[in-house]
């Protein structure tokens, strides 16, 4: 006997409108690594990786648990040419739900939570010293007794009602704004040492001009005076120039740091790279979508996914499986499809893996018909659908990224 396949509400339909790639304007904004708002993520989606995990080897399955609410407070720092001061520390709070007790045992979740935040600052920031430039406070407790009564993985029902957004493919000003954020906080940093990791790229396209406006921290103790900082900077911005142009048919300009005025002194110094030195906060989802990117010509959701569990919470599965089925979609159609759009619904404690809708929007040439490719891409849907562990393992293993 064949294996039965679940009939999903899945609807294919068209969408009378321009690609955004064709529009006369477009607007993408990514904050980097070093963001205080995507500190905030990463430390969300580290500390549910960790507990993760902990609950897969000592108990066989993910446990229920939401660290999706981490608050980055801004310290005090005095930067200066040569060098500077962390004067007071930054304050990182911890908070959300997980399972703490299993049959009477006590599970150190607090230690595992603070450990995988410092880990994570330890890998990706080697500017900060994590005993005395922060500190790290966990007030995770323990969930509600509803939501953890539907909360199991072996029944696989749905602990929210919500809805994940996927869109493929990126636009060329996507993709730059990407490719420029990725490039300073990595290759560009062994040439120019003195860019921090701190970095925030605004992408705005009018018709066939990219301008990326850039926001860098620039790190005191590299730079020798003001006129070293100027000429860092420029060196910084004609490499990022040649780096994003050469895979682009339109014209980039790149400007960085436009808030700088030497004659009064105000340049965007720092001691660590890191604005959070300094009074900037951040919290959990007020940054990038699970792109890597903010989108306001695309379709978003407004779900922070990063921290949330892996197992059963629809607002991290569906925005993941929406980019997933958008992507491949994408692919399949060989060109005919200009441009797609996924929205996935849930309906708290149905199936996670029979939402209550998953609507595959169209925009492509005449012959790109949603008739034509109807059942290509009920499947590509269908398969992701039914298949969401795939998703769940690859954000424990670290393969797939929330921000």
């Amino acid at each position: 006997m064949g294996e039965t396949i679940m009939e999903r509400n899945v609807i294919v339909e068209s969408l009378p409108q321009a690609p955004v790639e064709t529009r006369e304007v477009e607007i993408v904004e990514r904050k980097g690594i070093g963001h205080p708002d995507s500190v905030s993520d990463g430390i969300a989606e580290s500390v549910s990786r960790a507990l993760s995990r902990y609950y897969i080897e000592n108990y066989g399955r993910i446990l229920h648990h939401n660290t999706d609410q981490v608050e980055v407070v801004g310290g005090q720092s005095q930067p200066e040419f040569g060098g500077g001061t962390v004067l007071e520390p930054v304050y990182i709070l911890l908070s959300g739900r997980a399972t703490t007790t299993v049959n009477n045992h006590r599970i150190p979740y607090r230690s595992i939570a603070i450990k995988a935040a410092s880990d994570f600052l330890k890998e990706r920031f080697d500017t900060i010293n994590i005993e005395s430039d922060v500190m790290i406070d966990c007030r995770i407790g323990h969930g509600s007794v509803d939501l953890r009564s539907l909360y199991d993985t072996r029944k696989l029902l749905s602990n929210d009602t919500s809805f994940g957004v996927g869109f493929a493919p990126f636009s060329e000003t996507e993709n730059a704004v990407l490719r420029a954020e990725n490039y300073i906080n990595s290759d560009l940093k062994k040439i120019v040492p003195s860019l921090g990791y701190d970095v925030k790229v605004m992408g705005f396209r009018s018709r066939d001009t990219i301008n990326l406006t850039i926001a860098a921290a620039m790190i005191g103790k590299y730079l020798k005076d003001k006129e070293d900082y100027i000429n860092q900077k420029e060196k910084a911005r004609e490499l990022i120039q040649k780096f994003v142009q050469k895979d682009s048919k339109r014209e980039i300009k790149v400007f960085i740091n436009t808030a700088d005025n030497p004659s009064e002194n105000i340049y965007y110094l720092t001691v660590t790279g890191l604005s959070m030195e300094n009074g900037d906060d951040g919290s959990v989802g007020r940054g990038n979508r699970v792109t890597g990117l903010i989108t306001p010509y695309r379709p978003m959701s407004m779900e922070a996914a990063a921290g949330k569990n892996p197992v059963t919470h629809v607002g991290k599965l569906y925005n993941l499986a929406a980019m997933k089925i958008a992507e491949q979609s994408i692919k399949e159609s060989g060109g005919d499809v200009k441009e797609i759009h996924v929205r996935i619904v849930s309906q708290i404690g149905r199936p996670i893996d029979d939402p209550h809708v998953a609507n595959i929007q169209i925009i492509g040439s005449e012959e790109a018909t949603a008739r034509k490719y109807q059942n290509d891409f009920k499947r590509i849907a269908n398969d992701w659908l039914g298949n969401l562990n795939r998703i769940t393992n690859m954000l424990v293993s670290g393969e797939i990224n929330t921000f």
